[in-house]
C-alpha cells in the first residue's frame, strides 16, 4: 500500500513552543489520519524532523510499504535525500531516526513543497500551538 504523508514542524519565536503536523493520505488522496503533537520549547528544524518521525512511523503502523513523504522544510528534505550534510548535533540524531525509518519501506520518495501546498499539516501545527495559549 503507498500513502502519502504530509508533513510540517512549527516554533513559534524558534527556539520557542513547537508543535508538529501530520497528515497521511491513502492513493485515492482520502486523509486516513491527521494529527500534530506537542514538542515543548524547541527549535523549528527539531520540530519539523518530528514531523517526519512521526509521520514514518505512523505509515508503518498502517502498514505501507511505498511513502512518498512531502513537506515545506527545505533543509530537512535535502538532508535526507543526502544533498546537504547534517552539521547540527541535534539534528544529526534525529536525521538517523528519520533515515532508519525510511529504510522500513521498499519505496520512499521525500519532496520538497512550498508551504502554500502544505496548509493541511501546517494547520494540524497552528492548531496544537493554540491549544497550548
Amino acid at each position: 500500500m503507498k500513502l502519502t504523508i504530509y508533513t510540517d514542524g512549527g516554533s513559534r519565536n524558534n527556539p520557542g513552543p513547537a508543535a508538529t503536523g501530520i497528515v497521511i493520505k491513502n492513493e485515492t488522496g482520502k486523509t486516513i489520519a491527521n494529527y500534530g503533537e506537542y514538542l515543548g520549547e524547541q527549535t523549528n528544524n527539531y520540530a519539523e524532523y518530528m514531523a517526519v518521525i512521526s509521520g514514518l512511523k505512523k505509515a508503518k503502523e498502517l502498514d505501507a510499504d511505498e511513502v512518498e513523504c512531502i513537506m515545506d522544510s527545505k533543509l530537512v528534505c535535502e538532508q535526507l535525500n543526502g544533498r546537504w550534510k547534517v552539521k547540527e548535533p541535534t539534528l544529526q540524531k534525529l536525521f538517523v531516526i528519520a533515515w532508519n525509518l525510511t529504510q522500513q519501506f521498499k519505496k520512499i520518495k521525500i519532496h520538497h513543497t512550498l508551504r502554500e501546498n502544505n496548509k493541511e499539516a501546517d494547520a494540524e501545527v497552528n492548531k496544537i500551538l493554540d491549544q497550548r495559549r
